[in-house]
């Protein structure tokens, strides 16, 4: 079912329409009698649940590119001395 508020009486009803949102109805907001808003009872989108499947959408849809090549630097590579390099230079 699809009611139409005017902005003003909207404003005023809002509780009572996200009310009848939640009982599965459907509100058009008007402003001087155009339809600009929609209120709908929301449904949840299934998406990506892991990592990898958020990456693999993301490149599908050309959000994200991988890499062309390999990178000189690597997470978690161990930099040995650095932290004696950081003592001997505060020194």
């Amino acid at each position: 079912m699809t009611s139409e508020y005017p902005l003003y009486d909207a404003k005023a009803k809002l509780s009572a329409l996200v009310r009848q949102v939640r009982e599965g109805h459907t509100i058009i907001i008007t402003v001087h009698g155009e339809r600009v808003a929609e209120l709908r009872p929301y449904q949840a989108k299934p998406g990506p649940h892991t990592l990898a499947e958020r990456y693999a959408e993301l490149q599908a849809r050309g959000e994200i590119i991988p890499s062309r090549g390999t990178s000189s630097l690597r997470v978690g590579t161990p930099h040995l001395g650095v932290l004696q390099r950081f003592l001997d230079e505060r020194d």
